[in-house]
């Protein structure tokens, strides 16, 4: 006899990201597919944005109901983002994605969180619809790791007024913590660690100290650290790092912008294909 598991979906969701869960197809495209009619609630055609409940609801695609992935069929890369790629699985103006730069992975894994199109480094893809779930909710802030090349010197007071307290767009941003890692003539990098990532965040927050950003490069993620792994390469995360990030994005944040202590595991080498 099956013994029925206990969701992990404690509300409820908008179906285009209940596709991206089961590993079926991007937002964008379950849309696409909604608006065809081809995606059915409980016998009843889709709306798009449309919140269901996992765990009472029956969703089908093409006649066929879907489902979460098992566990054992989850897959959670790092990849080394280069500049010049979107952070999305599809792109309506043609430009290049993330997602194709793990297409050897033999299946279909989205985009966790963003970096911006110029942006580079850490960026997390995966098919696990819990651990996207705590890593993009707003009630959880796992600590990210940038480093920022800024135009000219940075002043005393620039450095000051990006660790205190800004609005952004009418928001009220949460501390960011910023140290000064090395300067030269023409330009400066900076060390910024955020708990939350709002649109474009630092840019705009340099934009608003007067500082040009050079570039934007992401080095960690809560206690994942990019390392040596290659421009536009990847690796698998293995099973202790995927738990270390759901039991960190479980738990308050901490009132301190804190980097939390690093997983420390063997990664082999990246291979050919990964």
């Amino acid at each position: 006899m099956e013994i029925e598991k206990k969701s992990e979906y404690t509300e409820k969701i908008r179906i285009q990201k209940y596709f991206t869960d089961c590993g079926i197809l991007s937002r964008r495209a379950a849309e696409s597919e909604i608006l065809a009619g081809k995606v059915q609630v409980n016998g009843v055609p889709a709306g798009i944005g449309q919140k269901i409940d996992p765990s009472a609801d029956v969703v089908t695609y093409l006649g066929k109901p879907i489902r979460p992935l098992p566990p054992a069929d989850h897959v959670t890369v790092m990849l080394h983002k280069p500049a010049g790629f979107v952070t999305t699985a599809n792109d309506d103006r043609g430009r290049p994605c993330v997602t194709e730069l793990v297409s050897d992975l033999g299946v279909r894994v989205y985009p966790v969180g963003r970096l911006d199109m110029f942006s580079t480094g850490l960026l997390l893809l995966t098919n696990d619809g819990e651990l996207a779930n705590l890593l993009t909710h707003p009630r959880h802030h796992l600590p990210k790791v940038y480093h920022v090349a800024v135009g000219g010197e940075v002043s005393p007071t620039q450095l000051k007024r990006l660790s205190s307290p800004m609005t952004i767009d009418g928001y009220r941003l949460r501390p960011v913590k910023v140290n000064l890692l090395r300067g030269w003539e023409h330009k400066t990098e900076l060390e910024m660690t955020l708990t939350e990532g709002r649109n474009r965040q630092i840019r705009k927050m340099c934009e608003q100290v007067g500082l040009r950003v050079l570039s934007l490069h992401r080095v960690a993620l809560g206690p994942l650290v990019l390392g040596h792994l290659p421009e536009g390469r990847y690796r698998r995360l293995a099973p202790a790092e995927v738990a270390a990030l759901k039991n960190l994005s479980r738990k308050p944040p901490a009132k301190e912008v804190e980097a939390p202590a690093r997983v420390k595991i063997r990664v082999p080498k990246p291979s050919q294909s990964d």
